[in-house]
């Protein structure tokens, strides 16, 4: 159709084909709403779009689809407002109205939260990151429903693996403090109490059965304490064998009675891999004492971890109750902990050396090495007064490698005056399996310039126990490098034959509660020490009576066939000056009876 040339004529003709205003502005609406149809369907997430009072306009397909799936369809002109009120409850639901409320006058520029959904089904609840973007200026909202459920589910489980013990399922250590905290902040000052229970011989049973049955009597252990505390009350694993239980709204009596409950608990023997085991278990006790006083958690764990130690120093299988004194020592241990430390670097330590007479010549062949500590304050120290605090932090082994170092320069200096003797180092169990033991030993003899043949290393018989293979290797190697080793205290705890036949040591020093005797036990005692020695000649070693006191001691020792003996009868330790004016005094053989 040809149009006409003069210009009205193609304004008639573009009014011919224009639309009515009314048909046009249908057709614009019709095609905005289509377009935002297509792009609400392009989101991957449910969407909704709500119009100002919260009243569902448009949906998309993932939120059909997404609803027929979980069973909670919302069409187009529900109310998303009561929907979301009934899905998430009062508190929460009203709180995610109030937001997109606010978005929808225009004073805020988005909502963004984490919302939890239940299932109308026996299904677990799925998570939903809720955001919302305002449309327009009518007041028009777009909200999007993320399924965010494997991320949720991801974190509560890394949040659960980082409070609580992965065998047991109870409580770690954070958790436990996070949870005293929790209730020493009440503000109530309602008594709150904590019990420490370390279990007697737990390593035992590692040692002898291994640890997956270690673990599954920790297992039964957390099983037996949850049954006996009371509602409320928390029980918790702070690592290995200790356990720790918060007792709320609970004073000392309280503690107390619970404390008995787990000790009765106790009295059921464990199934270990078949096998019954009767344990015990060592508590304290630490409760806060009503006065409002700041306490942390940390102070009250600290405190009832003081008490155990002192239940176990007791005797064990007993609960203690804190008290001030407790700390107090335990401070006191922890400053001499420091001065010893610092002791040993400034050489404050000293040695004082017995006299070790061999048999059948009554002469002196050689001395051990016994230290001392020549405190700049407190005087003169001996072992029962510091050891016990070395022992508790750590510092057996260096205290070692000092004694050696001297003991070994002492003995080189005696025999360049013209003194030959054998001297004794005593080794600790931390030194022993430190792996550095045989280094330790032959650097103190190239320093010294001292002979092997004149060092005889002394562990004692718990020490080798622990742990006898590595105990047989380190001996072995020693022997072969001329130094010789012996047994201490032999006879003082669960003796093992079958150890002794495999252990390459020379000497065996039998212990002084086998060599003193009451009256009338002599008999017996003699029995005894004959077994011992026999059984060391059959091994080739020879034996040692330690803690000689009396002449008729000293002659049943000879009698009986050591080769050597020590003891307040034959002389007391002394300083290494006093030394060679004894011997002076008890003539030393030509060649002397060495322990080698």
């Amino acid at each position: 159709m040809a149009l006409p040339e003069q210009g009205g004529d193609v304004e008639v003709a573009r009014k011919r084909f224009e639309l009515p205003p009314d048909v046009r502005h249908q057709r614009d609406a019709d095609l905005d709403a289509a377009l935002l149809h297509t792009v609400l369907d392009a989101l991957p997430s449910p969407t909704v779009l709500l119009d100002p009072d919260g009243i569902i306009a448009m949906t998309n397909r993932v939120w059909v689809t997404s609803g027929e799936e979980h069973g909670t369809i919302i069409p187009p002109g529900a109310d998303y407002y009561a929907a979301a009120t009934a899905v998430h409850g009062d508190a929460e639901g009203h709180a995610l109205v109030r937001s997109l409320r606010t978005l929808a006058r225009g004073e805020c520029d988005a909502v963004a939260v984490d919302r939890e959904v239940p299932s109308p089904s026996d299904e677990k609840p799925r998570w939903y990151h809720v955001q919302a973007s305002r449309v327009g200026i009518y007041g028009h909202v777009v909200v999007t429903h993320t399924d965010v459920t494997a991320r949720v589910l991801a974190e509560r489980t890394s949040l659960w693996r980082a409070r609580h013990d992965h065998l047991t399922g109870l409580p770690n250590r954070a958790h436990l403090h996070e949870l005293i905290d929790e209730e020493l902040g009440r503000g109530d000052q309602a008594p709150v109490a904590v019990l420490f229970l370390d279990v007697d011989g737990f390593k035992d049973v590692n040692d002898s059965l291994g640890h997956d049955v270690g673990d599954d009597l920790l297992r039964q252990l957390a099983a037996r304490l949850a049954e006996c505390t009371r509602a409320g009350d928390t029980v918790g694993r702070l690592g290995g064998d200790e356990f720790v239980v918060i007792g709320r709204d609970c004073d000392e009596d309280g503690a107390l009675a619970l404390a008995q409950r787990f000790h009765d608990s106790f009295d059921r023997p464990f199934d270990l891999a078949g096998r019954t085991a009767r344990l015990t278990a060592s508590i304290g006790v630490a409760t806060t004492d009503g006065s409002g006083t700041c306490v942390r958690s940390t102070d009250l764990v600290r405190d009832a971890d003081l008490a155990m130690y002192a239940a176990k120093a007791a005797g064990r299988n007993r609960v203690e109750v804190f008290t001030p004194d407790l700390r107090t020592a335990a401070e006191q241990r922890a400053t001499l902990a420091g001065e010893l430390l610092l002791a040993i670097e400034r050489d404050e330590l000293v040695l004082h050396y017995q006299p070790v007479m061999g048999l059948p010549s009554r002469r002196c062949t050689g001395v051990e090495a016994l230290v001392r500590w020549q405190h700049p304050e407190r005087g003169l120290l001996y072992p029962g007064d510091f050891l016990p605090t070395a022992r508790q932090h750590d510092l057996m082994t260096p205290l070692a490698r000092w004694v050696l170092r001297e003991a070994t320069r002492q003995t080189a200096a005696w025999r360049d005056a013209g003194l030959v003797l054998v001297t004794g180092v005593n080794i600790n169990a931390t030194h022993f399996t430190s792996g550095t033991l045989v280094d330790d030993v032959m650097g103190a003899l190239a320093d010294a310039g001292l002979d092997a043949c004149q060092l005889v290393v002394e562990l004692t018989e718990t020490s080798v126990a622990d742990d006898p293979e590595r105990a047989a290797a380190q001996f072995a190697e020693l022997r072969t490098r001329g130094v010789e080793v012996s047994i201490d205290d032999f006879g003082s705890g669960f003796s093992s034959i079958g150890q002794l036949v495999n252990m390459p040591a020379g000497v065996l020093k039998i212990d002084r509660s086998l060599v003193a005797f009451t009256e009338g036990r002599r008999r017996q005692t003699a029995a005894a020490i004959a077994a011992v020695v026999a059984l060391g000649q059959a091994c080739g070693i020879r034996s040692l009576a330690e803690g000689v006191e009396t002449a008729e001691q000293l002659d049943l020792a000879e009698s009986l066939g050591c080769s050597f003996a020590q003891g307040y009868h034959i002389a007391r330790p002394m300083p290494a000056g006093e030394l060679p004016s004894w011997i002076a005094a008890h003539p030393p053989a030509t060649i002397p009876v060495a322990l080698v």
